[in-house]
Order: C-alpha cells, then sequence, then structure tokens
C-alpha cells in the first residue's frame, strides 16, 4: 500500500468504508496516523473491527459506550470508531470522505469547518505521499462522459510500451491500497467532480478534460458549479504541466481558453480508427485522440502508441461487444447514463434496436436526435420508459414499451436481423430497476446469454 512519513503521528477522521475507504485507514494507520473511522453501515464497521480485533475494552463495554454518547469504540491505541458529526474534530489533520457522500446537503462539511478542519479525499492523501514515493508522473482525467475509457486506455497503451503504471481514483482498485510504482512509473487517475472538490494539491503532470454536459447537477449551484469543479484539475496543475482538453463543447472551450498552453484536440484529429476494433464510434474517437496526445507528451513511442490503441480490449458496460447470435450483434453500453453518453453508441452503427430507459438525467434525448436515423426501433424499460417512448414516436420510430430489460431483450432479438446491432444503451441512471449500471450491465449479459436464436 502506499504510505508517507507525512501522516505520521497525525489524527484524520475517515467517513465511509467502503473499498477506498478502507484502504485509507489501513494506509493512515501503515504510515503511523492516528484514525477515527466511521459508517453508518454497522457490516461496514463490523468489516473494519474484524480487521483490527485491538485489545482495547471489552467490544460489549465499547459498543453500549458508543450507545449512550460515549466517545466510541476504540480498537486500539490507533483506531477509534466514532462518528466524524458528533465529535470534536479540534487538532485533526483532515476528514477523509467518500465521493458519495453529497458535502452540499451532509453535515459533516459544516461541522469539519466550525473546527478548522479540511475535508478531503483519498486522492488528496496520494498527493501529500507524492514527494516519498519513487519519481513518478500522474496523469488526471476527468469530464462527463469518457474518463473510464479514457483512463484504461492510456494506461493500457502505457502497458504496452512497458511503462511501470497504475490506475486508480474513480476506476480500478483504491490508489492507496496499492503498492507504489517504481522509479518512473505513472499513475492514471480518474478523476470524478466530486473528487476534485475534495482534492487541494494534486499537480497533475498531465491534466485532462473528455467534455462536459450537464450532470450531476443536485450536488452544485447550477452547471457553472459542476464545470467549476471540473476546471479546478487544471488550477492545481504547475506551470509547464501539460494539460489536453477535448474542444467540442463550449464549456470545455472555456476552460481551455483560460490555461495557457492547454492542447486542443477534436475527434475528427483520429486517423486509423477502422484498426482499432474496441474503440469504434465518434466518442471513442475523441477518447483515443486524447489518450494519444497524454501518450505523447509522455513521450511514449509512436509505434508503442499504435499497438497499443489496436490491442486495447475495452471496458466492460461501455460499447461491450457480448455476442454475436443469428447475424446479429448484442452491445452492452449500460455506463451510458446520460443521453450525451448514448449518443455517440448510436453513431457507431447504422441499424440499431435501441434498449434505453431508466431514471432520467433530463426529460429530452436532444444530444440523440443526429443519430435517430441509425434506430430500427426502440424498446423501453423503467421510469423514463412512457416519456422517452413519446419522443421516438414523434420522431417516426417504432416502439415497444417493454418495461423490463428482460422483456426488451427477448423483443429486439426477435426484430432484428443479421447484420443489425440490439444495443443496450439506457441515456439513464439505472437506480429504478438496478443497483448500478454494472447490475444492468450484467442482466443484459445474462439475458443475452439466455435467448435462444
Amino acid at each position: 500500500m502506499i504510505t508517507s512519513p507525512a501522516f505520521a503521528h497525525k489524527h484524520y477522521a475517515v467517513l465511509g468504508l467502503a473499498r477506498s475507504g478502507l484502504a485509507t485507514v489501513e494506509a493512515l494507520l501503515a504510515s503511523g496516523a492516528k484514525v477515527t473511522a466511521w459508517d453508518t453501515n454497522e457490516a461496514a464497521r463490523t468489516a473494519l473491527l474484524q480487521r483490527h480485533p485491538g485489545e482495547g475494552r471489552d467490544r460489549n463495554e465499547a459498543e453500549n459506550a458508543t450507545a449512550t454518547g460515549g466517545s466510541g469504540l476504540r480498537r486500539s491505541d490507533d483506531l477509534i470508531l466514532a462518528d466524524p458529526t458528533e465529535i470534536d474534530l479540534t487538532g485533526f489533520a483532515g476528514v477523509v470522505v467518500s465521493p458519495g457522500v453529497p458535502l452540499n446537503k451532509h453535515p459533516i462539511a459544516g461541522h469539519a469547518a466550525s473546527f478548522g478542519v479540511p475535508v478531503i479525499s483519498d486522492v488528496e492523501l496520494f498527493a501529500q505521499a507524492r514527494p516519498s514515493l519513487p519519481p513518478h508522473k500522474v496523469v488526471g482525467i476527468t469530464g462527463t462522459n469518457g474518463k473510464s475509457t479514457t483512463t484504461a486506455l492510456i494506461k493500457h497503451i502505457l502497458e504496452t510500451a512497458g511503462v511501470p503504471t497504475l490506475m486508480g481514483g474513480n476506476i480500478g482498485l483504491p490508489i492507496l491500497g496499492r503498492d507504489p510504482l517504481a522509479e518512473g512509473g505513472v499513475y492514471v487517475l480518474e478523476l470524478s467532480s466530486y473528487q476534485i472538490d475534495i482534492t487541494q494539491s494534486l499537480d497533475c503532470d498531465v491534466a485532462v478534460l473528455t467534455n462536459i454536459t450537464p450532470d450531476h447537477l443536485d450536488r452544485y449551484d447550477g452547471f457553472a458549479g459542476y464545470a467549476a469543479s471540473k476546471e479546478r484539475l487544471f488550477a492545481m496543475q504547475s506551470p509547464g504541466h501539460a494539460a489536453i482538453i477535448a474542444v467540442e463543447d463550449e464549456p470545455s472551450r472555456a476552460i481551455a481558453s483560460r490555461h495557457a498552453g492547454t492542447i486542443g484536440v477534436r475527434s475528427t484529429d483520429v486517423r486509423g480508427q477502422d484498426d482499432w476494433p474496441a474503440l469504434q464510434g465518434p466518442h471513442n474517437a475523441q477518447n483515443a485522440v486524447i489518450a494519444i496526445q497524454v501518450a505523447r507528451a509522455l513521450g511514449i513511442p509512436e509505434g508503442a502508441i499504435d499497438k497499443g490503441l489496436a490491442s486495447y480490449p475495452g471496458l466492460p458496460h461501455r460499447m461491450e461487444r457480448i455476442a454475436e447470435k443469428a447475424g446479429i450483434l448484442f452491445v452492452n453500453d449500460s455506463k451510458a447514463t446520460n443521453a450525451t453518453a448514448t449518443a455517440p453508441a448510436l453513431g457507431a452503427y447504422p441499424k440499431i434496436h435501441w434498449i434505453l430507459g431508466g431514471v432520467p438525467k433530463t426529460d429530452d434525448l436532444d444530444d440523440c436526435a443526429p443519430y435517430f436515423a441509425h434506430v430500427v426501433a426502440g424498446y423501453t424499460i423503467g421510469d423514463a420508459g412512457p416519456m422517452y417512448a413519446r419522443i421516438l414516436r414523434d420522431a417516426g420510430k417504432p416502439v415497444t414499451e417493454s418495461k423490463t430489460l428482460d422483456q426488451a431483450v427477448a423483443a429486439a432479438a426477435a426484430a432484428a436481423r443479421p447484420g443489425e446491432v440490439v444495443m443496450l444503451s439506457p441515456a439513464c441512471a439505472s437506480f429504478d430497476q438496478f443497483s448500478d449500471y454494472e447490475a444492468r450491465g450484467d442482466a443484459f449479459r445474462r439475458a443475452v446469454e439466455g435467448l435462444r436464436l
């Protein structure tokens, strides 16, 4: 794991004990810090206790003390379980919160501020640990859409070139839980706006913005606040470090104009896309041109870049080719949780049976409309089903209101002909019928595997 003497003898609170929270606790303890940890989920707290049985007070006695307003469950001198919103934070070095904690609504922000304690991310801890790591570089990627594929593609190109690399942040394993890279390595970090909001000192050697479209507006004071969060990634950079921005939307162009030396790229800059099987469609052209420029900024030879683009296997749930049955291709694009993300997927194939719906983020499909000519028929599911059915019918498209994903897959497969594509690209969040987009994509895969054509 990544540790640092910078954390030794300091006291941190960690709020949220999922994967990144657990990795943070372990890294801090291993660095000689004291940690007060908490999660509202009792199972998460129990899992932490099982990792650190400690020797302190009797467990039942400590739990009773917590229930009656005591100081919390102390499992060792350095680890305490207590809710940081309910304790005195005087002297704490920081409160490390999960990106899923809504700081615009959660009491921890105000409580920490009242003690002058910063609310930070595990990425900020990584930034603070960098001086004690072997010499390395960091690539940070943010944006509304495409950042996961771009992150994974950059990592793959680096690996192809023989460069030690790790992928982390909002993708893969928690960065603090990984062993440090050898000298000359590159950390490739996908960064959500939530993570950037609580990161103050991450000076990326290469910072990337894929695009900005309306998203997560429940966490911000309008779209301008969301865009400003993305821009902070570039504000943290030292002069002379590379900034690469896809300038295909007005907010991204505005950010590029404010940061001297930015390398602006467009999807139309790409050549040779037909040779990259997992990178089809205009959105992947944008992902690829960004990755190419990042690799060049890091000094990767052109031959290794070409080889990496051609051999990139793709990511699950992102234009993922699930199967081909009876000449029909089935594509899982469950990660497309808004219309902007779905639009380029529709542009990638000429004849699509489109499965869409879920929890809508907007009340239109305007971003997808330029590709409606590629839609043979629509199959709507979830909360947005009736609304999206009306939109597609008004556009002259046949629609089946399937309601559930299993029904949609069966109907689309029955209607599709050889050479056509059945695609799940929902343009919606998944939470009406699934726990997350991954569960939705897995359900699509199972439904496809169960087809008899």
